[in-house]
């Protein structure tokens, strides 16, 4: 498959991911659901267009979006200094149809940072250097693309919805991380936390590809707080992934 239809077929992923989401509706106490693959496509687009050719030797798979990330720039763990400065990536982001006034988007102009993707890619960029040599072999995917909110603006994440929702929001991302790794062909695939790691194990069952996981780069995790990028990159060496020694 030429490099542009496996970009297309990416993209198509994410349009059918979008659609199939947005048919879902959600119960108290989430108040506010943002979807970015809808009101920040532009930069979603851009990214997948820059750097999601196939094949990819390792994904790495978050949880879902965090409201200063991929809810501002459409781009998973997106911390907003590195999609623009490392990645490249600058776009007009639009909104969501419905704003929590504690969690307004203002895209690339938001000056707040998310720690996990500042952790994340920082890592990354201090490993390989620039983006293209990263995402030669690696790709970065959000199981779930919605952001959940309650009406005191507090996040709240897909595992701890109602049962029901939660069956019906799972077979839509499941789906798609299967047509992902169908088209990515990967080895690994490495959950960023316990949750993705668990969902690829169920969603991935019998595919063969590898299954690990990583610690959450959250700063609500005080193990992630004691030299997360020192922890991890020890553990991509352990299991073969990454070359060297710490």
């Amino acid at each position: 498959m030429s490099q542009t239809k496996s970009i297309e077929k990416v993209l198509k992923a994410g349009r059918d991911l979008r659609k199939s989401v947005n048919a879902l509706t959600f119960s108290e106490p989430v108040t506010h659901v943002y979807n970015p693959l809808v009101y920040a496509w532009k930069p979603y687009r851009s990214w997948v267009m820059k750097y999601g050719m196939a094949p990819k030797k390792i994904i790495f798979l978050g949880m879902n979006p965090g409201p200063w990330g991929m809810a501002q720039t459409g781009v998973p763990f997106g911390e907003i200094i590195s999609v623009k400065e490392w990645m490249g990536i600058n776009e007009k982001v639009g909104k969501p149809s419905y704003e929590h006034p504690s969690r307004p988007v203002s895209g690339f102009d938001c000056h707040r940072s998310e720690v996990s993707g500042r952790r994340l890619w920082g890592l990354f960029k201090e490993r390989f250097g620039t983006a293209c040599v990263f995402f030669k072999e690696h790709f970065v995917v959000n199981y779930c693309p919605l952001l959940f909110i309650e009406e005191s603006g507090r996040n709240i994440t897909p595992d701890k919805l109602p049962v029901s929702e939660r069956e019906s929001l799972f077979e839509c991302c499941d789906k798609h991380l299967q047509v992902l790794t169908e088209l990515y062909s990967p080895e690994w695939i490495i959950g960023v936390g316990g949750f993705a790691t668990k969902r690829a194990a169920i969603s991935l069952k019998d595919t063969g590809v590898f299954i690990d996981t990583i610690l959450h780069p959250s700063p609500a995790s005080p193990a992630a707080n004691r030299g997360w990028g020192d922890a991890v990159t020890q553990k991509l060496i352990d299991i073969g992934l990454w070359g060297g020694s710490l």
